[in-house]
């Protein structure tokens, strides 16, 4: 493994970094136009990511500036015991060694999870999808200029150009060691890392978000919320895939007939169980396994529940563990729904569009895990780290 870097080597690679995207912008565009033009998919959420425009280079510019900005999150002191022998015993944060990122479609990842995981003192493997090869390998050069500007090696940062088959053979059989692999996309590439991966997986990106409109609502509020989360970005995983409406609501009807008018405004397909499905431009779905799904896509689910206790029942059930709303006016409805419902971020009377890690002042993210270990939600630089202990003596034996 390589020796890890100084907290200033490492910031001066992020810095050359910066100075580069800023230089080869231009190039960077290009090198994404070509797998644009190629991308012959109908997947729209895979499009919307694969796309990169003066807005995306500017959030890769950001995040290398906050990342800079930030505090080292290798060698702090979590712990710390004295034994009544003497020993002094301390426990450390420290790097996991190699972390694998799988990805698809978003060339962004390669600039942003990269940079967290550099910083976090990891030598780095990133393994992207066909689709934006071309983004990707510009951009990885870039990530080698830098390197070499600060006489470090290239292999600190590694593209594994791979087919579907060559990278199951090295999940199962890794050429080298990997101690941490980040699937970044849909549910089959989690899947399929999970089924082949020999080391520990974070489960990143899957999304399926509830929102639970109680009858204690405020109705504005709630019509806000609900058209934020569906329709400003289809292809993020904390959009909003379900809607749940108590059927105690006051107004009830005209508040669901000026959701249904509001949503249809965005062209969104509305679905509806058999209590919704009689507005009209509401389908009744045919299989409760809908309630299962991420979308990403135009589509939303709206159902009926008699009860908090059965929204929430309803969102363990069928969530993705990554968001979920109550929109109330009760506090203590609210705070009973929060602490009940299993997801990594409980929300009440907002979007689940800021379940990220720069909307949350983590700078930027590596993923958001809806694993329970090692960590859950938006996984910035001070989580992408293990720990160790230090142990000092002076002859002690046991």
């Amino acid at each position: 493994m390589n020796k890890t870097l100084t907290i200033q080597q490492r910031n001066n690679v992020l810095l050359s970094m910066e100075h580069l995207i800023t230089a080869e912008k231009v190039e960077i565009l290009n090198a994404n136009k070509m797998d644009v033009n190629n991308y012959n998919g109908v997947d729209l959420a895979m499009y919307d990511r694969l796309k990169v425009d003066e807005e995306k280079i500017s959030g890769m510019i950001l995040s290398l500036q906050q990342l800079i900005a930030d505090v080292d999150p290798i060698g702090k002191e979590l712990y710390h015991f004295i034994h009544e022998n003497g020993l002094k015993i301390m426990n450390k944060s420290a790097p996991f060694g190699t972390v694998l990122i799988i990805y698809e479609s978003r060339p962004d990842v390669t600039v942003e999870a990269a940079g967290i995981a550099f910083k976090s003192g990891n030598k780095i493997l990133l393994k992207g999808g066909k689709e934006s090869i071309n983004s990707n390998l510009k951009i990885v050069d870039l990530w080698h200029k830098a390197l070499i500007e600060n006489n470090i090696s290239t292999n600190w940062v590694e593209y594994l150009n791979y087919n579907r088959t060559e990278t199951q053979v090295f999940l199962e059989r890794p050429t080298q060691k990997v101690d941490l692999i980040v699937p970044r996309g849909g549910e089959n590439l989690i899947a399929f890392v999970k089924q082949h991966a020999t080391c520990p997986v974070i489960v990143s990106g899957r999304g399926n978000n509830f929102i639970y409109v109680d009858n204690e609502a405020d109705l504005d509020i709630a019509l806000k919320v609900i058209i934020n989360g569906k329709t400003t970005k289809i292809s993020a995983c904390n959009a909003v895939d379900k809607v749940l409406i108590n059927n105690n609501l006051p107004n009830r009807e005209l508040f669901i007939k000026r959701l249904i008018n509001k949503l249809l405004v965005s062209n969104i397909e509305i679905l509806g169980d058999v209590t919704l499905s009689i507005y009209k431009n509401v389908s009744e779905f045919e299989n409760e396994d809908i309630w299962y799904e991420e979308f990403l896509d135009y589509k939303i689910v709206i159902g009926s529940v008699n009860s908090s206790e059965e929204a929430i029942a309803k969102i363990n059930k069928y969530c993705g563990g990554h968001s979920a709303v109550i929109i109330s006016k009760n506090d203590e409805t609210a705070t009973t729904f929060m602490e009940s419902v299993d997801s990594a971020a409980v929300y009440h009377n907002a979007s689940t569009r800021f379940t990220d890690g720069g909307q949350f002042g983590l700078g930027g993210e590596l993923a958001i895990s809806t694993d329970k270990l090692h960590h859950r939600g938006p996984i910035g630089l001070q989580h992408l780290v293990t720990n160790k202990w230090y142990i000092y003596g002076n002859g002690q034996i046991r």
